[in-house]
């Protein structure tokens, strides 16, 4: 039996990890998530660990890049990248994910271009490279969604207003039945798009353990200590729901969200 939860309020996509993000009205829900999610992400070429990427928690002023699509550019005249996954050039733009990078300061560079890397690298104070993965670089899970109410509760108390885009999500979902947190309770079962049997479909499997992304003004880059203190403090570090797709389509502002709990 199915239960209507909410609506979906807004779709975010970022397609270089932990640069800035954009909004969407609607969005192609692949296998590994939005089409164009993640699929970039600068590579510190000098790190030998389980986690080579560079990300706005060592290097906040990463998320004032944004980044942008020329539809006039020709991808194959970009300079040759490093790829995984065997993803040809010529599907860049078709995926949806940018030609080129607006810095802080306004200058538009291409997305694999030398000039770029050597821009972040000097910020970071070590060589970096971007990369194409196929299937996207994510932290847990290839969705992230969170619901309007648990952000206006962490705001509370963090004491001070919040911007969403803080949180990274996905999806961001206005509930049927106010109060903060209900997606813990979600976990374990699947939401799903529209009442259709073929309508897109995650399921819902595991909370979301928060990082200092938390703490990052999405325009400023200033930081906020107190947003991750609230949330450790009151929820044990968790806010929010990570997803993997179990039914690929198309998900849109607007539609009614529907939660089917595990059967047995």
């Amino acid at each position: 039996m199915l239960t209507e939860v909410g609506q979906v309020e807004a779709i975010f996509r970022y397609p270089v990890k932990s640069m800035a993000g954009e909004r969407l009205e609607a969005a192609e829900l692949g296998w590994s998530g939005f089409v164009g999610d993640r699929r970039l992400a600068l590579r510190r070429v000098n790190e030998r660990g389980a986690f080579p990427w560079l990300t706005a928690s060592k290097l906040p002023e990463l998320i004032r890049y944004t980044p942008v699509r020329r539809d006039g550019d020709d991808t194959r005249e970009q300079p040759t990248h490093p790829r995984i996954g065997g993803e040809p050039p010529s599907q860049i733009r078709a995926d949806g994910l940018p030609t080129h990078i607006r810095t802080p300061e306004g200058a538009e560079l291409p997305v694999f271009g030398e000039e770029l890397a050597v821009e972040i690298g000097r910020r970071d104070g070590a060589p970096v490279e971007m990369m194409q993965m196929k299937h996207g670089v994510f932290d847990e899970a290839g969705v992230s969604v969170i619901a309007g109410d648990t952000v206006r509760e962490i705001a509370r108390l963090a004491g001070r207003e919040l911007d969403v885009r803080r949180f990274r999500p996905n999806i961001l979902v206005r509930l049927l039945r106010p109060g903060a947190f209900q997606e813990d309770e979600w976990v374990g079962g699947v939401l799903r798009f529209g009442e259709d049997e073929d309508a897109a479909a995650i399921s819902v499997t595991l909370r979301d353990e928060r990082c200092a992304m938390v703490n990052i003004d999405p325009d400023s880059a200033s930081l906020a200590p107190e947003v991750m203190k609230a949330i450790v403090r009151e929820r044990q570090n968790y806010a929010g729901v990570y997803a993997t797709v179990t039914r690929v389509g198309r998900v849109a502002v607007g539609q009614r969200i529907w939660w089917e709990g595990k059967k047995g």
